[in-house]
């Protein structure tokens, strides 16, 4: 029986989503192999209060980490992360700092994991190149009859073209290394204490994958640094707070120490700026093809969702000498 701090025990029970997941028996070798050597580490570490730290799947009566019913549903059961919660709106850099510390020693603790390469659960996931042939390609087609209206969007990731290969490639070449990463870090992914406001644990593991430290840490820019909401309207409102950069670095970098690489420190502010690239090629890929991937309030919304990524772009570039300064001053 674990114990929470006094707490009593309470479980998740959750149905895995097997429409987006077509290999749910791969994404839960995934997720226990991770939790296992998360929990592994922490204990190791002397970690007080590990239950809380690690997400950890309860095991069935078979001992196995899932169970698979007749109508093909899939089932899970986590322990609950007791006495903390996530937060949709990050209104303090301090929220931003905990959540980057989180996820940089989510990152610092998978460093070290063996066995063999952890399953892809989404093939293409960050194939940035991928994505933008699939823009070049809904272009082509205009199956929506869209094309025609949003002509200055397809150009501006036209011009930016030379950046879809750049993480890419240096993976293919060793210049980057590739790692266990979450590809999910919406920094509503990690459960802060409900006194201290720290980060306790990280959640939604279903994205694990291999991949690049520079996609995570590059989704937290995106999701993170943005004024406005994610299909705001008036685009006035949306940039990339600099504080906030600051903190996601400082949480990051505190927390990975010397795991990540100096190349993978140099491209850190780029990071931010492909990943934007790549959700706002998604955006405009799904409008173009007439709003079948993404869920729709509005005819317009998926153009709205890819403007705000375009402006985020625009102001990390107008930014991005800067960001880069900070990431070089910071003690390792």
């Amino acid at each position: 029986m674990i114990n929470q701090s006094g707490s009593e025990v309470r479980y998740i029970l959750q149905r895995v989503n097997d429409t987006i997941f077509k290999d749910v028996p791969g994404l839960m070798q995934n997720i226990a192999r991770v939790t296992e050597h998360s929990v592994r580490k922490l204990t190791e570490l002397g970690e007080s209060d590990v239950s809380r730290k690690s997400l950890r799947l309860v095991k069935t009566i078979r001992d196995e980490d899932y169970l698979f019913f007749e109508n093909s549903t899939y089932w899970r059961c986590y322990f609950f992360i007791e006495n903390a919660k996530t937060y949709d709106v990050i209104d303090d850099p301090k929220k931003a700092l905990e959540a980057a510390r989180s996820f940089g020693e989510f990152q610092k603790t998978l460093a070290d994991i063996l066995g063999k390469r952890l399953n892809e659960t989404i093939p293409n996931f960050h194939n940035t190149r991928d994505r933008f042939n699939k823009l070049i390609a809904a272009v082509e087609k205009d199956s929506a009859g869209r094309a025609s209206s949003v002509q200055a969007e397809i150009q501006f990731f036209k011009d930016r073209e030379k950046y879809v290969d750049v993480v890419i490639d240096k993976l293919k070449d060793g210049s980057l290394p590739e790692r266990v990463t979450h590809n999910d870090t919406k920094l509503n992914n990690v459960m802060l204490d409900d006194e201290s406001m720290e980060a306790v644990c990280v959640i939604d593991l279903d994205t694990l994958m291999p991949g690049s430290s520079l996609y995570d840490f590059g989704d937290m820019i995106r999701t993170a640094t943005n004024a406005g909401l994610e299909d705001e309207k008036d685009l006035s409102k949306v940039f990339m707070q600099m504080p906030v950069f600051e903190a996601l670095v400082n949480g990051f970098l505190g927390a990975v120490g010397e795991t990540l690489t100096d190349e993978e420190r140099s491209l850190l502010a780029f990071s931010g700026k492909l990943i934007t690239m790549e959700t706002g090629m998604r955006f405009l890929t799904d409008c173009l093809e007439g709003d079948v991937y993404f869920k729709t309030k509005y005819p317009e919304h998926n153009l709205d969702r890819c403007r705000t990524q375009v402006k985020l772009v625009q102001s990390i570039e107008e930014n991005e000498d800067v960001m880069n300064d900070f990431v070089a001053k910071f003690d390792k």
